[in-house]
């Protein structure tokens, strides 16, 4: 279980790096065309905003450093704190959105509001998925124990 939940931190540690890369070394062109493929969700928020983007960058690049350094490390504590950083932004931008539509609808919208819950309910599910990981360690050491 530790292995999955590693793993699932690490998938989302890459794609917060490259975003915050992005917006903070590219911050006018990840403004004009994020997500990539044709899409332009940032941009359906104007005004452009050079100290906007970078900050988000920073952000960005600040939760991938902790949940990449949270997958590599094997503490279950670490994890969990990262997880629960990472819950804690992404509610609130997905909370937001979901309020704010901006200059998006259709099928823009639902995409954009979908991948910003996927950005809440996945590392909840990684959380869960940690604690049943420690509830089944700590059956199996009762367990030889008691033998």
């Amino acid at each position: 279980m530790t292995r999955v939940v590693r793993l699932g931190m690490a998938v989302f540690a890459v794609l917060n790096l490259w975003w915050g890369v992005w917006a903070r070394l590219w911050p006018g062109p990840f403004f004009d065309n994020f997500p990539g493929f044709g899409r332009r969700w940032t941009a359906a928020y104007p005004p452009y905003n050079e100290h906007l983007v970078t900050d988000l960058g920073s952000t960005f690049l600040t939760l991938g450093f902790l949940l990449a350094a949270a997958a590599f490390v094997d503490d279950r504590r670490l994890r969990r704190l990262a997880l629960a950083g990472v819950i804690v932004f992404n509610t609130s931008h997905l909370a937001f959105h979901a309020t704010h539509p901006g200059q998006m609808h259709g099928s823009d919208l639902t995409a954009s509001l979908a991948t910003l819950a996927v950005g809440v309910v996945g590392p909840a599910i990684l959380l869960g998925l940690d604690a049943l990981g420690q509830r089944s360690r700590t059956e199996v050491d009762a367990r030889r124990l008691q033998s």
